[in-house]
């Protein structure tokens, strides 16, 4: 296999772990998040709130896609339009509480880390009890094995790349992706540049626009800090990085940013 052919079926194995990418808020939020990041953080919330409970199969997908809508700004390629999300999950749970009070904890606590601190707008929460467990032995042992493999450069190994470099659109001014960098990864909330869409230097990408619409867009790949509302922190990267990248536009500003990873406080998640 040439080394081009390789690099290739790199890229499409990445690209396939990541997931959907799921919106964040609405079609005005500019937002998204991979679907690997957004059930990783959901799997550790679910951890927390019933350690007696294994989740399996965790999916994310509209819940109507006849309803959504398009992206008030460009979408990153494979985005997913604005609209209601449906949460699908199998889970497992010990014989120590009935399974429809398990469920109803679960649906909790999973709507809560969905809607509250990611900032999904989910429509429905849709389990399955797949299995019951002997003991916390048993859903240690479980979760070993059913955890989702760590998409290539998801993580620490991708932030060489994206702290020092971005890339930016054939018109773009040369200082305007670095002080876009410089100003997302000062904006509270925001753990590192991540970027895994497109390759480790492209956390910062800037575009300007000279067809029928002139104007510049950009678009930062971020990781977040859990416990802080990942919607609220997309819409401050986004404020603070339309002003960084204004000067000397052709036409209006636009900011997309892409929430890649969820780290846990003093920790990358993986």
């Amino acid at each position: 296999m040439t080394v081009a052919a390789d690099r290739l079926t790199q890229a499409v194995r990445q690209q396939l772990g990541l997931g959907r990418l799921l919106p964040l808020g609405g079609a005005t939020d500019g937002a998204w998040i991979t679907e690997y990041a957004a059930v990783g953080a959901l799997r550790r919330a679910a951890s927390a709130a019933l350690p007696g409970v294994r989740l399996g199969t965790v999916r994310l997908a509209l819940a109507d896609p006849a309803t959504a809508v398009p992206a008030a700004v460009p979408a990153p390629p494979s985005a997913l339009p604005a609209g209601p999300l449906r949460l699908t999950a199998d889970f497992a749970a010990t014989v120590d509480e009935p399974l429809p009070a398990v469920a109803a904890r679960l649906r909790a606590a999973l709507w809560s880390a969905g809607a509250e601190t990611l900032g999904l707008d989910l429509d429905a929460v849709d389990l399955r009890a797949t299995a019951l467990l002997d003991g916390p032995e048993a859903v240690g042992s479980a979760e070993a094995v059913t955890s989702p493999e760590r998409p290539a450069d998801a993580g620490s190994g991708a932030q060489s790349g994206a702290e020092s470099g971005a890339e930016s659109g054939a018109e773009s001014g040369t200082e305007d992706d670095g002080s876009a960098a410089r100003v997302a990864r000062a904006v509270p909330g925001v753990a590192r540049l991540a970027p895994v869409l497109g390759g480790p230097a492209h956390a910062v990408r800037i575009r300007d626009r000279t067809d029928e619409k002139p104007g510049r867009h950009t678009q930062v790949q971020i990781a977040v800090t859990e416990g802080r509302c990942a919607l609220d922190v997309t819409a401050a990267v986004r404020e603070a990085v339309a002003v960084a990248t204004a000067g000397g536009a052709p036409g209006p500003v636009t900011v997309a940013v892409v929430v890649t990873a969820v780290d846990p406080v003093g920790g990358t998640a993986r």
